[in-house]
């Protein structure tokens, strides 16, 4: 009597723990979509800021090229802190985006890891279907992101140098030296702007597909 009891509360405690078991596999899936999720959302406000961030520096720069305003002083001042802003954006952004990318990473390989466990092949394919489809949608942020990194890394060796420059020769000569480089910058950061919205779009989408439900 006892070992019949003995083995019921064995099996039932088996029964519970692979309950639980699944239970758990499912929140971790969810919790790394949401987690991923968040971390897009935090890249598409960094874009957005550096966005803005790109106007008001640009400008500055315009400001300080401007030969009807004959006191450089408050411009470059200004100049100066637009750039301490973007170098802190840019910081932010990046770190942001690489921990996107891992995120991504380990989401797509415990997806694949899950797919593999099932036995229902109808349950599978749809699995590595909808895995495909998700692919595909980040595969474009990727895409659209070529060249970006590389052009704000630019952008920002190049207003830094100007910043150099002009801390040493504020001068009317001066400014007239360097102003072609400056009406450069503030076209490439012109360029860089309009390189930016492809990226939140695909961001965007992005987002839209791993939404639980509650379209965060």
């Amino acid at each position: 009597m006892k070992f019949g009891i003995t083995s019921a509360v064995i099996f039932n405690t088996l029964i519970l723990g692979v309950v639980l078991f699944q239970t758990g596999c499912a929140t971790t899936g969810n919790q790394r979509s949401a987690n991923t999720r968040t971390t897009m959302k935090a890249v598409e406000q960094d874009y957005i800021q550096a966005a803005a961030q790109l106007n008001a520096t640009g400008e500055s720069l315009e400001a300080l090229v401007n030969t009807n305003q004959p006191d450089k002083k408050k411009p470059f001042e200004k100049y100066s802190r637009d750039v301490d802003r973007m170098k802190n954006l840019e910081k932010k952004l990046f770190e942001h985006a690489d921990k996107m990318q891992a995120q991504q990473k380990n989401y797509f390989e415990e997806w694949r890891m899950q797919g593999n466990s099932y036995t229902n092949p109808q349950i599978q394919a749809l699995s590595e279907q909808r895995r495909a489809d998700l692919s595909a949608v980040f595969a474009r942020i990727a895409e659209a992101s070529v060249g970006v990194k590389g052009a704000f890394k630019a952008y920002m060796s190049d207003i830094a140098q100007i910043r150099t420059y002009l801390s040493t020769d504020l001068t009317p000569k001066g400014i007239e030296a360097i102003t072609p480089t400056v009406q450069k910058a503030i076209m490439d950061g012109d360029n860089l702007k309009g390189a930016v919205n492809p990226v939140l779009a695909t961001i965007r989408e992005a987002r839209e597909e791993l939404a639980q439900g509650d379209n965060k």
